[in-house]
């Protein structure tokens, strides 16, 4: 798939924001144990994906009613949806000042019905000029999500004969949709009936 940049300035990958709070120590402390034995970018950058993606649990894989969406907080409770695991993989590749941008899909059922927004990074490493799409949501029912620069092997490769769409932007900061569906969400089951449909 051929990404576009939606911010010319790469900085704008970086940068911290409410969600993306990769100044805070609990974020700069995870990455500061990963770089200990991932001193290189492309190590240190799968090694934090292969954490969030391993030791932070989806929320519906493990019935947890709990909605964070900051960064630190997915961290500290190592739990969340797509979308706070996405933040939490972007806080923590950013610490490193490694360029990550937020991407989304809209993907369905099996049987094409409930449309529903997923979220996923895009990083850039040193010495690449394209970005790489990887999937941090967490490896349970037959997905395999795999830290791949050289093609993608994301968790839902869309299937555009029930409507999935690959959103081609590179956001820098979480989508608004996105970001208010999480912020005003109760619990899991909350933002379950509210979660976005599309951008």
């Amino acid at each position: 798939m051929e990404l576009m940049q939606h911010t010319p300035e790469l900085s704008a990958y970086l940068a911290v924001d409410d969600a993306i709070d990769h100044e805070h120590a609990r974020v700069r402390g995870i990455a500061a144990r990963l770089t200990v034995e991932h001193a290189d970018a492309y190590s240190y950058a799968k090694a934090a994906f292969e954490f969030v993606r391993d030791a932070v649990a989806h929320s519906a894989d493990v019935d947890d009613p709990r909605v964070p969406w900051r960064a630190s907080d997915v961290l500290e409770l190592r739990v969340g949806t797509c979308y706070a695991k996405s933040h939490a993989l972007a806080a923590l590749l950013r610490a490193r000042s490694i360029p990550t941008a937020l991407c989304y899909q809209r993907l369905t059922d099996e049987d094409g019905t409930n449309p529903v927004l997923h979220g996923l990074i895009a990083v850039r490493l040193p010495g690449r000029g394209a970005w790489a799409r990887q999937d941090p949501r967490g490896n349970t029912r037959g997905l395999d999500a795999q830290f791949v620069l050289d093609h993608e092997q994301l968790a839902y490769p869309v299937r555009p004969e029930f409507d999935e769409v690959d959103y081609p932007v590179l956001y820098a900061a979480p989508h608004p949709v996105v970001l208010n569906a999480l912020r005003v969400a109760r619990d899991r089951e909350y933002l379950w009936k509210t979660l976005p449909t599309e951008l």
